[in-house]
C-alpha cells in the first residue's frame, strides 16, 4: 500500500529489512511477534560475544606465559610453570581450604561495605546540599580518597590490635570517600528544576533526598558504589596482607602473605588469581546487573 505522499518504493525498502531493526514496522511492541527461537539465537549471540572474548583473552596469557616459562629467561622460584599454578589452585579445592579463605575475605568485604555506605549515603548528601558542610569537608574527603588505604594499617593495628575493627577500620577510610564522592558528583548533575518541583509539592528534606535526589542521582551513586567496592575490596587485601594473626583466621591475604614468607612463587600466583577473580566476580554479578538495570529504566540500555 503506498504511503499518502507517494513514496511506495520506501515502504518495500522497509520490507527488505530485518525484523526488529530500528526504524521499521516492528519496532517497539511489534518486535513481540519475533518468533522465540530467534529471541533465543539472539541472547546466545550476545552471551558468546561478551564472555568469549575475556576467556580468549585468559588464554592467550596463559600461553604467552607457558612459552616465558619454557624459554627459561628467569629461574623457576620467580616464573614457575601455569600448571603448577594451577595445582596449587586445585589442591586449595580439593581440601576445601579454598572455600574458608573465600568465605573470611569476601565476608568481610561485603560487611564493611554496607556500614561504608550507610556511612558514606548521608555524609554524600550533607557534601552535596549543605555548602558549608561541603566547604569544611569536600577537601579532606576528596584527600582521604587518594590516600592510599594501605597508609591506614599501622595506625588502626597501634589503635585496635590485630583485631577484626583494624580490618573494617581499614576498609571504611578506603571506601566512604569513594561512595561519598559519587553521590556528590550525582547530586551535582541533577537538573535543579526537579527538586524545585518537589519543595512545590510540599516535599520535606527527607521525602527529598528518598524521592527525589537518591533516584536522580542513582547513576553517579552507583559509580561511586561501584568504585567504593574496589577500594573496599583493596583495602581489605591490603589489612589482610600487614595485619595477620591466627585470631583473625586465614583470608586470602593472609594465604598471599603466607606465600610470600615461604617464597613458594606459584603460592603468591594462586593467591593473586583468586584475588583477582573474586573482584571480578563481584562486578559481573553484582554491579553489573545493577548498572544495566539503571540505564535500561532511564532508556540507555544501548549504551552497555
Amino acid at each position: 500500500m503506498p504511503r499518502p505522499d507517494g513514496a511506495v518504493g520506501d515502504v518495500e525498502d522497509d520490507l527488505d529489512e530485518p525484523l526488529g531493526a530500528p526504524g521499521t514496522a516492528v519496532e517497539g511492541l511489534d518486535a513481540l511477534d519475533i518468533p522465540v527461537e530467534r529471541q533465543r539465537r539472539s541472547r546466545w549471540r550476545t552471551l558468546l560475544s561478551t564472555a568469549l572474548p575475556p576467556v580468549l583473552a585468559i588464554v592467550l596469557l596463559v600461553v604467552v606465559w607457558q612459552v616465558l616459562w619454557a624459554a627459561a629467561l628467569w629461574e623457576e622460584v620467580k616464573l614457575p610453570q601455569p600448571l603448577a599454578v594451577w595445582q596449587q589452585i586445585w589442591s586449595l579445592v580439593q581440601d576445601g581450604r579454598v572455600w574458608e579463605f573465600l568465605w573470611v575475605s569476601v565476608h568481610r568485604a561485603v560487611i564493611g561495605f554496607l556500614i561504608a555506605l550507610a556511612v558514606a549515603t548521608p555524609l554524600g548528601l550533607l557534601l552535596a546540599k549543605v555548602r558549608l558542610v561541603r566547604t569544611a569537608l569536600g577537601p579532606l574527603v576528596s584527600g582521604l580518597q587518594s590516600l592510599p588505604s594501605v597508609a591506614w594499617v599501622p595506625a588502626a593495628v597501634i589503635w585496635f590490635g590485630l583485631t577484626d575493627t583494624t580490618i573494617y577500620m581499614v576498609v571504611l577510610l578506603g571506601a566512604v570517600p569513594s561512595i561519598a564522592n559519587g553521590l556528590v558528583a550525582g547530586i551535582d548533575q541533577i537538573p535543579p528544576i526537579l527538586p524545585r518541583v518537589g519543595k512545590v509539592l510540599g516535599a520535606g528534606r527527607w521525602d527529598s533526598a528518598r524521592h527525589i535526589l537518591l533516584p536522580a542521582a542513582l547513576p553517579g551513586f552507583l559509580a561511586g558504589m561501584k568504585q567504593g567496592w574496589a577500594f573496599s575490596w583493596r583495602s581489605l587485601m591490603a589489612a589482610e596482607l600487614i595485619a595477620t594473626s591466627p585470631q583473625l583466621g586465614a583470608g586470602l591475604g593472609q594465604y598471599l602473605h603466607n606465600g610470600m614468607v615461604l617464597s613458594d612463587m606459584p603460592m603468591v600466583i594462586a593467591g593473586i588469581a583468586l584475588i583477582f577473580f573474586v573482584g571480578v566476580g563481584i562486578e559481573l554479578l553484582a554491579f553489573r546487573p545493577a548498572e544495566k538495570a539503571v540505564l535500561r529504566a532511564r532508556g540507555l540500555s544501548g549504551a552497555m
